[in-house]
């Protein structure tokens, strides 16, 4: 579907002279998924990075809205063995009821038979995360796969992408990211430049629901959207863009919206793909983890006869329609 922009993409890049200088910039990292292959080509590493500006009422990975450490408790693992609480310095419970004190030193999730307690945020060396990128580095030559930033929302720690993004891409390892495009576009240029692919989202083309349903106007979202056909890199090209738009049944899924938001992508990004996916509730058992309460029922998950209908005039205003699920 894609062609590689660089014919040094996943080749190994050449070893570094001298002493090998750790760097000790650190980010907050949610999760280190290995073996994806839904969110680019081949077999991917996602980085899931903490951190999000937008309070989206159906997200599913409520852990990501803060830059902290977090310990979530999963209520229907637990065996109320209480070895979780026989080692916490804070003196928290096993249901933790007192988790606004918690200091996320992890005693808890060592002490836990069941892993009921997981640490679901952590500070993360960024040579650390880069290292266990590099694991995997022989799937993702085979694959044409690489490495997918996402969140939470990676551009929230401009310093730590730019870090790692360059790293990666130095070693020729194939990046890609994903975004939900509110954030200051010169500031992460260059991360977005090293990119061979670059999911952004589209949630709604009235600033106004936008609003109310994720706690910011899209009026930033649609500027970086039409700025991003101004990335490229010398011998590397410009990133390939795919412009998502969750379908949130109730929200944002009527034809009006789909029609308007396609019409805007095509004329903003001609060569510009689109995908429409689906609202899920897998993240509903992390809203249990953290204490948050779920609140998604005036959602639905649209069917695939609507899905059908809704990717059709998409395709109509004239960008082209992909599927990477």
């Amino acid at each position: 579907m894609r062609t590689k922009h660089s014919d040094n993409r996943n080749k190994p890049g050449p070893k570094k002279p001298g002493k090998f200088v750790r760097m000790s910039k650190k980010g907050y990292i949610m999760q280190i998924q290995p073996f994806s292959v839904n969110d680019g080509e081949g077999i991917r590493t996602n980085i899931f990075m903490a951190g999000c500006p937008l309070r989206c009422r159906w997200c599913s990975n409520p852990e990501g809205f803060t830059q902290k450490e977090l310990i979530g408790w999963y209520s229907r693992k637990c065996i109320g063995c209480g070895a979780c609480a026989s080692v916490c310095s804070q003196g928290i419970g096993i249901d933790m009821t007192e988790r606004d004190i918690c200091i996320a030193c992890g005693a808890c999730v060592k002490a836990c038979p069941e892993e009921a307690r997981v640490r679901m945020v952590s500070l993360m060396d960024a040579d650390d995360v880069i290292s266990e990128v590099m694991k995997h580095r022989l799937f993702y030559s085979y694959s044409g796969g690489g490495v997918t930033f996402s969140g939470g929302e990676a551009t929230s720690q401009p310093e730590f992408l730019d870090y790692v993004s360059r790293e990666l891409y130095d070693s020729g390892i194939s990046i890609d990211i994903e975004t939900c495009g509110y954030f200051d576009f010169d500031l992460v240029r260059p991360a977005l430049e090293r990119m061979d692919l670059i999911f952004m989202d589209l949630k709604h083309m009235n600033p106004e629901i936008h609003r109310k349903y994720t706690g910011v106007s899209n009026e930033l979202v649609l500027e970086n959207i039409s700025r991003l056909n101004s990335l490229s890199l010398p011998d590397h090209g410009s990133p390939e863009v795919v412009i998502r738009i969750p379908v949130i049944g109730g929200v944002n899924n009527s034809e009006e919206n789909i029609a308007a938001s396609a019409a805007f992508v095509y004329d903003a990004l001609p060569d510009a793909k689109m995908e429409l996916l689906p609202y899920h509730t897998f993240g509903k058992i992390k809203y249990e983890a953290i204490g948050m309460p779920f609140d998604q029922d005036c959602f639905y998950t649209p069917d695939r006869e609507e899905m059908k209908k809704l990717r059709d005039v998409a395709a109509a205003q004239g960008p082209e329609i992909v599927d990477f699920r």
